[in-house]
């Protein structure tokens, strides 16, 4: 993740849910807030509701994986939170990284592919 610096304070995660744009799908939800800087800031979070810490873990790997290898299509000069949601079923990878795109398009934050 070479453009990406990580979000890490909470207040930081707070700022961007209370007056960032979102949308939510049905594994995560995604919340978008411009920023005055140049690259990106990524925040990953999931809550105990999502499962025990292999499964919350396990979900924030693919999260950061499926993250980086879209990063360059990524609109730069956001802070970006995708936020885990509770599934019976455990997402694959390309669940994932279908939903993150689609997420993404919603939000205007992904290159327009031509």
């Amino acid at each position: 993740m070479n453009n990406t610096v990580p979000l890490k304070k909470n207040y930081e995660f707070q700022r961007i849910f209370k007056k960032g744009r979102f949308h939510a799908g049905r594994f995560m939800t995604l919340y978008a807030l411009e920023n005055r800087s140049g690259t990106n800031r990524l925040g990953i979070t999931a809550s105990r509701k999502v499962g025990k810490s292999v499964k919350r873990n396990r979900i924030k790997r693919l999260i950061r994986e499926n993250y980086r290898l879209i990063e360059d299509k990524i609109e730069s000069g956001y802070d970006i939170v995708f936020v885990a949601r509770e599934s019976s079923i455990m997402p694959e990878f390309d669940d994932i990284r279908k939903e993150m795109k689609y997420l993404l398009k919603r939000l205007n934050l992904l290159f327009q592919e031509k």
